[in-house]
């Protein structure tokens, strides 16, 4: 056990195993897994820090809370109430998700050499090997794609893992998008020069 645990790397059937039962062990105990929504709700305590009126109490909310912005008042209020009380199952998940990132780094015996920590050889290859680049790329990518997952309503966590477990359509229709799109995108960012 101890050395499957601590291994290189683990087989990609191990991790997709241990993933679904993940998932399903989330359903079954608490409620679908998913993480998009918190970037929302962290905004919003941000924001209450500085605007102090983003959310109120609201005794007619079916939440028992409101705010004057319409997106976090949708709902009855509930993403309201989540700002008011952000320590619930989701946002703890969150955190928890860069706490597990954290101690298994810190666990594995395989350690990257410096410039695989900065980026993929693959980028390096075709991109170079500046830091800045490689941050400003990641970010716009994460950026493109946590404004597409709340488009949608969900992210690959919820749509697509937790939503297609669920045999959801939504969830089948979000993972048909998010292939159409990565796969395109990737044959053009790496495609190889002639």
């Amino acid at each position: 056990m101890k050395k499957l645990l601590f291994a290189k790397q683990w087989n990609w059937k191990v991790s997709g195993i241990m993933l679904g039962i993940s998932f399903v062990l989330a359903v079954v105990a608490v409620k679908p897994i998913g993480v998009s929504t918190q970037f929302v709700i962290l905004d919003g305590i941000i924001m209450d820090l500085f605007a102090g009126d983003t959310v109120v109490e609201d005794a007619e909310a079916a939440s028992g809370y409101s705010s004057p912005n319409a997106y976090l008042n949708k709902s009855g209020g509930k993403y309201a109430k989540n700002i008011a009380k952000p320590m619930n199952y989701s946002f703890i998940f969150v955190l928890a998700m860069v706490a597990g990132g954290f101690v298994a780094a810190r666990l594995s015996t395989s350690k990257p050499d410096t410039a695989d920590q900065l980026s993929p050889p693959v980028w390096r290859k075709k991109f170079g090997s500046s830091p800045v680049k490689r941050c400003a790329v990641v970010f716009i990518g994460g950026f493109l794609v946590l404004f597409g997952s709340r488009l949608a309503g969900g992210c690959t966590s919820g749509h697509m893992m937790s939503g297609m477990m669920q045999t959801s359509l939504s969830g089948y229709l979000f993972a048909a998008g998010a292939f159409a799109v990565a796969v395109p995108t990737a044959m053009l960012m790496y495609r190889k020069e002639k």
